[in-house]
């Protein structure tokens, strides 16, 4: 959400952000607003006037009722009691501002780095730098449904009568593998001074709405019936979430944590549910990391981060590289993003593995997350990066270490996670 004061002062830029995100259909929202903040601010200042008048009139009652004229008392206290009507009628009206005012401003996009390139959708995302050679062996990689099976790592027969399509059991080698991944990653993070943390998998209704767009919820997360809990879609959410209402101090900023969680995704909208595969699933694991910094320093930690992934996957074999998104992929609340993709030797191409943005003040002004500075108080910045999740990393990690014969090599970074082992094979 951004700051009402920007559309007060320059509603044309907030404009033009909305046109290089191309949602045209939000541009007379902009002139909306403004007309309600208008009719907002001014009564606000009748309000304000009411007050004064009442405040007047009551100590004027006590004036004469110490003189002794209780008449002309009583007449002032019926005209106390009117003001009192037509302030708490005007209050109501106020309150129905606020609403409409914060409805209207939840769905104004976030303003966008200038260094953005403007495009309609991923189609459009622009690749920043590739790291590893994306290397094709010369024997046919399985798709990664075929390496786990023949491993015996993989069951989502019993998965789908347990649990429906979308779900699945990793076994053996194959989950011992994928736990290995996720601490990997967790103990790298550690290692760059980031603090641990396990959070809550449920969230209220009111953190879903300070971290992400109402489309977003609907498409992603699920909600538990009868109570005010979503399942959590990633980690983020309650990480950030922590700091809800919080005035943190100048001195304790930057806050770095990395947080382990499974995440559950509705996945609506999306390109399918696999039947075979594990790409595109209800439930997977994930490493994740967020900062919240001083405003000036949150470009500084966005290429901080990504790099962070980018070693992450290097040191497990994988090829990968950086894309830009573009206005029109970006989420509203966001002000930059990338994607790290990791090479598929099988598809000969790149997919997504992780995303890295910076929301600048958006999800600290939604919920509340101020800096206590020496001249002022004011919003703090938000970001978070994948650091890895576990479908999508295991996938890209056996495609790129499976060896001819169906065998898949550990690389150093994993081996102590392993218990020493340097291959898995049938």
């Amino acid at each position: 959400m951004i700051d009402i004061n920007l559309i007060r002062n320059n509603k044309e830029l907030v404009k033009e952000n909305i046109k290089k995100k191309f949602q045209d259909e939000k541009l007379e929202l902009v002139d909306k607003v403004l007309e309600l903040d208008i009719e907002y601010r001014n009564l606000k200042t009748t309000l304000d006037d009411l007050r004064s008048r009442r405040n007047k009139n009551s100590d004027e009652i006590g004036a004469l009722m110490r003189e002794g004229k209780k008449a002309e008392a009583l007449i002032k206290k019926d005209g106390v009691m009117i003001i009192n009507e037509e302030i708490k009628a005007r209050e109501a009206d106020e309150i129905k501002y606020q609403e409409q005012i914060k409805e209207i401003m939840m769905v104004i996009p976030n303003i966008i780095d200038e260094s953005v390139p403007v495009g309609k959708d991923d189609s459009e995302n622009v690749e920043i730098e590739k790291f590893g050679e994306p290397i094709v062996p010369e024997y046919e990689i399985p798709y990664h449904a075929d390496i786990i099976n023949a491993l015996k790592g993989l069951d989502k027969d019993a998965a789908g009568r347990t649990s429906g399509n979308g779900f699945y059991y990793l076994m053996g080698d194959i989950a011992r593998l994928s736990t290995a991944m996720l601490n990997y990653a967790r103990d790298y993070m550690i290692d760059q001074g980031f603090i641990y943390c396990i959070p809550p998998f449920m969230i209220r209704s009111d953190v879903v709405n300070g971290v992400m767009s109402f489309a977003e919820m609907d498409a992603m997360m699920y909600k538990i019936e009868n109570e005010d809990l979503y399942l959590i879609g990633t980690s983020e959410h309650s990480m950030i979430g922590k700091f809800k209402g919080q005035m943190i101090k100048k001195d304790e900023l930057p806050i770095t944590m990395t947080s382990y969680s499974p995440c559950f995704r509705k996945e609506v909208g999306a390109h399918g549910i696999e039947e075979r595969g594990i790409y595109r699933v209800h439930q997977f694991e994930k490493q994740e990391m967020i900062v919240i910094c001083e405003p000036s320093q949150s470009m500084e930690w966005y290429n901080k981060m990504w790099k962070y992934t980018v070693e992450i996957f290097r040191n497990l074999n994988i090829p990968v590289r950086t894309l830009e998104c573009c206005s029109g992929d970006l989420a509203d609340l966001k002000v930059k993003s990338c994607d790290v993709e990791a090479w598929s030797p099988r598809q000969k191409k790149y997919f997504e593995v992780g995303s890295c943005s910076t929301l600048g003040d958006a999800q600290a002004r939604r919920l509340g997350i101020r800096i206590k500075g020496e001249n002022g108080n004011y919003y703090a910045h938000t970001l978070n990066n994948t650091v890895l999740a576990s479908t999508r990393a295991l996938i890209a990690f056996l495609e790129n270490n499976v060896n001819e014969d169906g065998s898949v090599n550990i690389p150093v970074a994993l081996q102590p996670y392993m218990g020493g082992k340097t291959v898995i094979g049938k």
